[in-house]
Protein backbone atom coordinates (compact mmCIF):
# COMPACT_ATOMS: atom_id res chain seq x y z
CA UNK A 1 0.00 0.00 0.00
CA UNK A 2 1.40 3.57 -0.79
CA UNK A 3 2.27 5.92 1.68
CA UNK A 4 0.36 9.01 1.98
CA UNK A 5 1.87 12.32 -0.02
CA UNK A 6 1.94 13.71 3.97
CA UNK A 7 3.95 10.49 5.32
CA UNK A 8 6.24 10.59 2.20
CA UNK A 9 7.12 14.19 2.75
CA UNK A 10 7.18 13.43 6.28
CA UNK A 11 9.65 10.62 5.71
CA UNK A 12 11.87 12.40 3.22
CA UNK A 13 12.37 15.41 5.95
CA UNK A 14 13.48 12.66 8.33
CA UNK A 15 15.77 11.31 5.73
CA UNK A 16 17.18 14.88 5.30
CA UNK A 17 17.38 15.62 9.01
CA UNK A 18 19.56 12.27 9.32
CA UNK A 19 21.70 13.20 6.64
CA UNK A 20 22.70 16.43 8.01
CA UNK A 21 23.16 14.74 11.82
CA UNK A 22 25.59 12.75 9.65
CA UNK A 23 27.54 15.67 8.06
CA UNK A 24 27.65 17.32 11.73
CA UNK A 25 29.09 13.89 13.15
CA UNK A 26 26.45 13.60 15.03
CA UNK A 27 25.04 9.70 16.19
CA UNK A 28 21.77 9.02 14.80
CA UNK A 29 19.36 9.13 17.91
CA UNK A 30 15.82 7.32 17.29
CA UNK A 31 14.59 9.61 19.70
CA UNK A 32 16.22 13.14 19.22
CA UNK A 33 15.52 13.00 15.75
CA UNK A 34 11.47 12.76 16.71
CA UNK A 35 11.66 14.69 19.37
CA UNK A 36 13.50 17.75 16.42
CA UNK A 37 11.13 16.71 14.15
CA UNK A 38 8.25 17.77 16.33
CA UNK A 39 7.24 13.82 15.81
CA UNK A 40 6.57 10.72 18.34
CA UNK A 41 9.15 8.01 18.06
CA UNK A 42 6.60 5.52 16.78
CA UNK A 43 5.48 7.75 14.24
CA UNK A 44 9.25 8.34 12.85
CA UNK A 45 9.76 4.32 12.87
CA UNK A 46 6.21 4.07 11.01
CA UNK A 47 7.78 6.38 8.83
CA UNK A 48 11.75 5.50 7.67
CA UNK A 49 11.49 2.08 8.95
CA UNK A 50 14.36 1.47 11.64
CA UNK A 51 17.68 3.53 12.43
CA UNK A 52 19.74 1.17 10.13
CA UNK A 53 17.00 1.76 7.36
CA UNK A 54 17.24 5.27 8.15
CA UNK A 55 21.26 5.76 8.20
CA UNK A 56 21.32 3.82 4.69
CA UNK A 57 18.93 6.13 3.27
CA UNK A 58 20.99 9.02 4.60
CA UNK A 59 23.86 8.20 4.00
CA UNK A 60 22.83 7.78 0.37
CA UNK A 61 21.54 11.40 0.20
CA UNK A 62 25.41 12.02 1.44
CA UNK A 63 26.88 9.80 -1.54
CA UNK A 64 24.90 11.24 -4.27
CA UNK A 65 26.37 14.33 -2.88
CA UNK A 66 29.56 13.58 -3.31
CA UNK A 67 29.13 11.34 -6.21
CA UNK A 68 27.84 14.37 -8.10
CA UNK A 69 30.72 17.17 -7.05
CA UNK A 70 33.54 14.74 -7.51
CA UNK A 71 31.73 15.05 -11.31
CA UNK A 72 31.44 18.57 -11.43
CA UNK A 73 34.90 18.76 -10.65
CA UNK A 74 36.89 16.84 -12.44
CA UNK A 75 34.66 17.67 -15.41
CA UNK A 76 35.87 21.54 -14.65
CA UNK A 77 39.67 20.07 -15.40
CA UNK A 78 39.81 17.10 -17.40
CA UNK A 79 42.11 17.24 -20.34
CA UNK A 80 39.48 17.63 -23.18
CA UNK A 81 40.64 13.45 -24.05
CA UNK A 82 40.53 12.23 -20.68
CA UNK A 83 37.42 9.67 -19.85
CA UNK A 84 34.98 11.01 -16.97
CA UNK A 85 35.41 7.95 -15.25
CA UNK A 86 39.18 7.99 -13.68
CA UNK A 87 38.85 11.17 -12.69
CA UNK A 88 35.85 11.41 -11.01
CA UNK A 89 36.38 7.87 -9.06
CA UNK A 90 39.85 9.69 -7.68
CA UNK A 91 37.72 12.65 -6.45
CA UNK A 92 34.62 10.92 -5.40
CA UNK A 93 37.20 8.74 -3.58
CA UNK A 94 39.08 11.86 -2.11
CA UNK A 95 35.72 13.49 -0.99
CA UNK A 96 34.98 10.08 0.95
CA UNK A 97 38.46 9.69 2.77
CA UNK A 98 38.12 13.58 4.07
CA UNK A 99 34.52 12.68 5.33
CA UNK A 100 34.32 13.77 9.18
CA UNK A 101 30.99 12.01 9.33
CA UNK A 102 31.96 8.50 8.04
CA UNK A 103 34.75 8.65 9.44
CA UNK A 104 33.09 9.38 12.89
CA UNK A 105 30.69 6.39 11.66
CA UNK A 106 33.26 4.30 10.59
CA UNK A 107 35.06 4.62 14.27
CA UNK A 108 31.94 4.29 16.68
CA UNK A 109 29.90 2.19 15.11
CA UNK A 110 31.88 -0.06 12.57
CA UNK A 111 29.78 -3.02 11.79
CA UNK A 112 27.09 -1.15 11.09
CA UNK A 113 28.73 1.07 8.93
CA UNK A 114 30.29 -1.72 6.95
CA UNK A 115 26.82 -3.31 7.05
CA UNK A 116 25.35 -0.23 5.32
CA UNK A 117 28.43 0.99 3.40
CA UNK A 118 28.87 -2.37 1.36
CA UNK A 119 25.27 -4.38 1.11
CA UNK A 120 25.22 -5.24 -1.92
CA UNK A 121 21.03 -4.87 -1.58
CA UNK A 122 21.71 -1.25 -0.02
CA UNK A 123 21.23 1.95 -1.72
CA UNK A 124 25.35 2.90 -0.95
CA UNK A 125 26.62 -0.12 -2.95
CA UNK A 126 23.80 -0.11 -5.65
CA UNK A 127 23.84 3.01 -6.25
CA UNK A 128 27.58 3.97 -6.57
CA UNK A 129 27.60 1.48 -8.93
CA UNK A 130 25.22 2.67 -11.10
CA UNK A 131 26.78 5.91 -11.02
CA UNK A 132 30.07 3.95 -12.26
CA UNK A 133 28.73 2.29 -14.82
CA UNK A 134 26.78 5.41 -16.42
CA UNK A 135 30.36 7.09 -16.58
CA UNK A 136 31.64 3.81 -17.98
CA UNK A 137 29.04 4.42 -20.53
CA UNK A 138 29.64 7.89 -20.76
CA UNK A 139 33.15 7.00 -22.07
CA UNK A 140 32.70 4.41 -24.58
CA UNK A 141 30.27 6.71 -26.08
CA UNK A 142 32.20 9.92 -25.58
CA UNK A 143 35.81 8.19 -26.12
CA UNK A 144 35.04 5.18 -27.79
CA UNK A 145 36.59 3.32 -24.52
CA UNK A 146 35.99 -0.07 -25.61
CA UNK A 147 35.95 -2.37 -22.16
CA UNK A 148 36.33 -6.35 -22.46
CA UNK A 149 33.92 -6.52 -19.43
CA UNK A 150 30.52 -4.90 -19.08
CA UNK A 151 30.13 -1.47 -17.47
CA UNK A 152 27.82 -2.89 -14.73
CA UNK A 153 30.60 -5.67 -14.14
CA UNK A 154 33.54 -2.90 -14.15
CA UNK A 155 31.99 -0.82 -12.41
CA UNK A 156 31.07 -3.09 -9.50
CA UNK A 157 34.75 -4.17 -9.32
CA UNK A 158 36.36 -0.42 -9.48
CA UNK A 159 33.27 0.29 -6.52
CA UNK A 160 34.87 -2.68 -4.82
CA UNK A 161 38.58 -1.93 -4.78
CA UNK A 162 37.59 1.36 -3.54
CA UNK A 163 35.41 -0.07 -0.61
CA UNK A 164 38.36 -2.31 0.24
CA UNK A 165 40.93 0.78 0.16
CA UNK A 166 38.95 3.24 2.04
CA UNK A 167 37.76 1.52 4.55
CA UNK A 168 41.06 -0.83 4.69
CA UNK A 169 41.46 0.20 8.99
CA UNK A 170 37.77 -1.20 9.50
CA UNK A 171 37.81 -4.45 7.26
CA UNK A 172 41.73 -5.13 6.89
CA UNK A 173 42.94 -3.70 9.83
CA UNK A 174 45.09 -1.63 7.41
CA UNK A 175 45.61 1.45 6.89
CA UNK A 176 43.50 3.36 3.94
CA UNK A 177 44.81 4.24 0.88
CA UNK A 178 43.13 6.74 -1.50
CA UNK A 179 46.43 6.75 -3.77
CA UNK A 180 46.27 2.71 -3.98
CA UNK A 181 42.49 2.94 -5.13
CA UNK A 182 43.44 5.43 -7.81
CA UNK A 183 45.87 3.60 -9.26
CA UNK A 184 44.13 0.37 -8.98
CA UNK A 185 40.51 1.92 -10.46
CA UNK A 186 42.94 3.89 -13.10
CA UNK A 187 44.80 0.04 -13.92
CA UNK A 188 41.70 -1.68 -14.35
CA UNK A 189 39.99 0.69 -16.02
CA UNK A 190 42.89 1.52 -18.91
CA UNK A 191 43.87 -2.29 -18.89
CA UNK A 192 39.96 -3.51 -19.22
CA UNK A 193 39.72 -1.90 -22.72
CA UNK A 194 40.05 -4.62 -25.80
Amino acid sequence: MAQPADARRGAQEAVERAAQWFAQCRRLDMQGLADELGINRATLFRRVGGREVLLARALWIETERCLAIAAERWESEKPADALHTTGSLRHFNAIVARSKGLRTLLDDEPALAMRILTDPRGPIQQGTVAAVADSLRRDVEDYGLEPIIGPDDLAYALVRIGESFLYADVLAARTPDVEKADRLQRALIEGASA
